[in-house]
């Protein structure tokens, strides 16, 4: 299997797995652990497209084809996660967004927002809190990540043309 594809199901398998553990745990229903979900998802695929662009640079990519073969490994990734967004949502977790909303009530109720504020608040987001709403999100922040992480790490993992890397790599 090519890098780039196995870096893409990587990203994918990995995020989804951090996303059954804060439904398993229901850490999502905790605002203190609710707020790491998305350090942590970042830093799964920009470890994994640093491992994953160590490789391609193996194979002789320069840096634009670094930048193309990590948005790649983003959006095979981004696919995986809406795969497994809808699953989480819909399967596993189907009173997720309800159980997101009443967190959100509770933490402005604490911060003393009026009842008109709150579900103001509710209703604005309440577009995107659906299972494809949210499989979309998932999917656009990871292919967005992947293209900006991938643009800076390829300025330093990336061949050289007329190295020895690239001789031996294409042999």
């Amino acid at each position: 299997m090519s890098p780039t594809v196995m870096a893409g199901l990587l990203i994918g398998a990995l995020c989804g797995v951090w996303t059954f553990v804060m439904g398993f745990t229901g850490w999502y229903k905790a605002p203190a652990h609710y707020q790491i979900f998305i350090p942590v998802v970042t830093l799964i695929e920009v470890a994994v497209l640093l491992w994953g662009l160590s490789r391609t640079a193996r194979m002789g990519r320069t840096y634009s084809g670094q930048v193309v073969a990590g948005t790649l490994m983003s959006l095979i990734g981004g696919a995986v996660i809406v795969c497994l967004s809808l699953v989480f949502t819909t399967v596993a977790f189907p009173e997720y967004f309800d159980e997101i909303n009443a967190m959100s009530r509770d933490i402005m109720t604490k911060a003393g927002k009026t009842e008109a504020e709150i579900a103001a608040s509710i209703d604005a987001v309440s577009t995107m809190q659906t299972p494809l709403g949210n499989a979309f999100a998932g999917f656009v922040g990871t292919v967005i990540t992947g293209i900006v992480a991938s643009a800076l790490i390829a300025i330093w993992v990336r061949a050289r043309p007329g190295s020895p890397q690239v001789s031996r790599s294409r042999a």
